[in-house]
């Protein structure tokens, strides 16, 4: 039986923003904290997070809730 791997999908800074209701410079110092997951440089002028580690970091604070 073979595994199957849903693709990885990468999300801007609006759709982060979006989806936890967090302000641009919460994201920044919770990030350099390592409260938030890390961005990656997509490339000179753009950052992206991985859409798995922001559902997770949502998941972990709906079950703190």
């Amino acid at each position: 039986m073979t595994q199957s791997t849903a693709p990885l999908r990468l999300l801007r800074f609006g759709e982060v923003r979006q989806r936890t209701g967090l302000s641009r410079s919460t994201i920044w110092r919770m990030e350099r904290s390592g409260i938030f997951p890390r961005r990656i440089k997509v490339s000179i002028n753009v950052v992206a997070w991985r859409e798995d580690e922001v559902d997770k970091w949502i998941a972990s604070k709906l079950q703190r809730a």
